[in-house]
């Protein structure tokens, strides 16, 4: 093989000290992610758009502003993260009506929607 070389054998402490090194450094570097795999289509964000106003809206009523369940307005969802509200999305809320959907999105879809409603002023369709 040309170009590359590598080492045939590292022994012993080395071996471990790069071993090491090399899974602290894959630790610690902050994961980049590509616009592309974070985005998501503009049909896709349309059809979660209906999803929250046909299924959300049926307990947290159609304006979003409450029901069975509480309103989901930027005001009343002041003071919780994106997170907190994505994991909400996916698990629900144990011995509550709300359940979880997370056989049905995926976790950037939660967070997509969580980032939608804490950041629209008017959600309404």
């Amino acid at each position: 093989m040309n170009g590359l070389r590598l080492p045939l054998k590292l022994c012993g402490k080395q071996a471990l000290s790069k071993i090491w090194f090399a899974l602290l450094l894959s630790l610690l570097w902050p994961q980049q992610t590509t616009a592309d795999e974070v985005a998501l289509s503009l049909e896709r964000q349309a059809s979660l758009r209906t999803l929250l106003h046909q299924e959300c809206g049926s307990c947290h009523g159609l304006l979003l502003k409450g029901g069975l369940g509480p309103a989901l307005t930027a005001d009343t969802l002041r003071g919780q993260s994106a997170e907190q509200i994505s994991l909400t999305i996916m698990h629900g809320r144990p011995g509550t009506a709300m359940p979880a959907w997370n056989r049905f999105l995926q976790p950037a879809e939660s967070l997509w929607l969580a980032n939608f409603l804490l950041h629209e002023t008017d959600a309404a369709p």
